[in-house]
């Protein structure tokens, strides 16, 4: 019986990593002070409302579900939160002096993978944080998309569609994050250098995702005219490579069957990307 409530207190997501390592674990309670961030942690916001609401849960009820942690690698005698974050915020904001923990002893690529299943299973995560865990994956743990989908039980078309949210600049990306424009609005900018602009007139009149692709693709239509021409064959690639780096691309291919293959970055962290991909393969 206790063994369920700890397996269900943990969550399917975690527990199915866990595989039969979950039979073993035990709770324990140590001082709220003795934990750490978790550096892999792929949320950067938490929304004041929800932490108002679990800080009050916690008032009357406690922590029920334990937060997983790992011996920290830089503070001995503390501990770096793998999957909990938001508990332990609140824990503090409710005034608790020890909260109940499970101890694994994980590698950094686990910690990471333990921190992506808990948010995304949450199904509040920023899009653009959920997109940045899983480009942290790809970067710095050798994932692929196809690998992304199976891991975390979602499409490939999904996974490459958060990805390209990166490729929207920043001013774009902060918009996402506050809450100001959903990632469905985001979507239609793809690809657009006026970007910003738009997305700040999809805010101002309040349009609709539908009414956002309407603008969009009148800028979209002015910008590549001339797309409708290209050889299919030509298009198709240029689809797949989007798909594949999560950037907007543009192949042009002239008479000559010479031409030029154009990616859009938004950041510098997006042209390393690129940069370290083709060092990887060529």
């Amino acid at each position: 019986m206790i063994e369920n409530r700890l397996k269900k207190g943990l969550g399917r997501g975690l527990s199915s990593l866990l595989g039969d390592e979950s039979k073993k674990i035990e709770t324990n309670k140590i001082s709220i002070t003795d934990l750490t961030r978790n550096k892999f942690q792929p949320r950067k916001h938490f929304g004041k409302d929800n932490l108002e609401e679990l800080t009050n849960s916690i008032k009357e009820q406690g922590v029920i579900q334990p937060i997983v942690v790992r011996p920290d690698k830089v503070n001995t005698n503390k501990y770096e939160i793998i999957a909990g974050e938001r508990r332990w915020l609140a824990a503090q904001n409710a005034g608790l002096h020890e909260v109940p923990v499970v101890i694994l002893n994980v590698d950094d690529v686990k910690s990471l993978e333990f921190a992506i299943v808990e948010n995304v299973q949450r199904q509040d995560l920023n899009p653009i944080d959920e997109a940045r865990g899983y480009q942290r994956l790809i970067d710095e743990f050798n994932y692929n998309q196809e690998k992304l989908s199976k891991f975390i039980g979602k499409s490939r078309s999904y996974i490459a569609n958060s990805l390209r949210l990166l490729s929207l600049t920043e001013d774009v990306l902060q918009m996402v994050e506050k809450g100001d424009l959903s990632a469905g609005h985001a979507r239609t900018l793809i690809g657009l250098n006026n970007s910003t602009a738009i997305a700040r007139k999809i805010i101002q009149k309040r349009l609709s995702v539908r009414q956002a692709e309407v603008l969009s693709r009148q800028f979209r239509d002015k910008k590549f005219k001339l797309v409708q021409k290209k050889d299919p064959n030509i298009l198709d690639l240029q689809k797949s490579l989007e798909e594949k780096t999560g950037l907007g691309v543009t192949v042009n291919n002239k008479k000559n069957n010479s031409g030029t293959i154009t990616f859009e970055y938004g950041s510098l962290d997006q042209l390393d990307r690129i940069i370290n991909t083709i060092k990887k393969n060529y």
